[in-house]
């Protein structure tokens, strides 16, 4: 009988034959107004279901609502069910924009996003 080898570090992950489910769907709620709440936010998806996370995004500097945030759903079937009830529903004054989120883009590694100085050498002036 041949030992196991173990698959540690090789980035390999063992074929266990089990599909995984998504465990959230994420939702993004947009055209939100400036004063809506992340209890407000939860309170709306509440009436169709579990909300594991209410999220408003915020200005980096200011701390300011930037208008738009994200609803986690731990059900597909609730999560689909709030999308179609609240999409052009009125909240607080605005109409929402509610959808499932796309996956974030990758952003890279920094590198150069131009800009900055780009100078040339005006020689030497003296």
């Amino acid at each position: 009988m041949t030992p196991l080898v173990s698959e540690i570090g090789t980035g390999k992950r063992p074929n266990t034959g089990l599909v995984r489910e998504k465990k959230h769907l994420n939702i993004y709620v947009g055209n939100m107004s400036f004063d809506t709440s992340e209890g407000d936010l939860q309170a709306a998806f509440a009436v169709y279901g579990a909300v594991s996370t209410a999220r408003i995004a915020t200005d980096r500097d200011t701390g300011r609502a930037r208008g738009f945030g994200f609803v986690e759903m731990s059900s597909q079937t609730e999560a689909q069910a709030a999308i179609a009830g609240l999409n052009g529903t009125d909240l607080q004054g605005r109409t929402l924009t509610v959808n499932e989120a796309k996956p974030r883009e990758e952003r890279g590694s920094g590198g150069n996003r131009g800009g900055g100085y780009g100078g040339g050498g005006g020689g030497n002036r003296w």
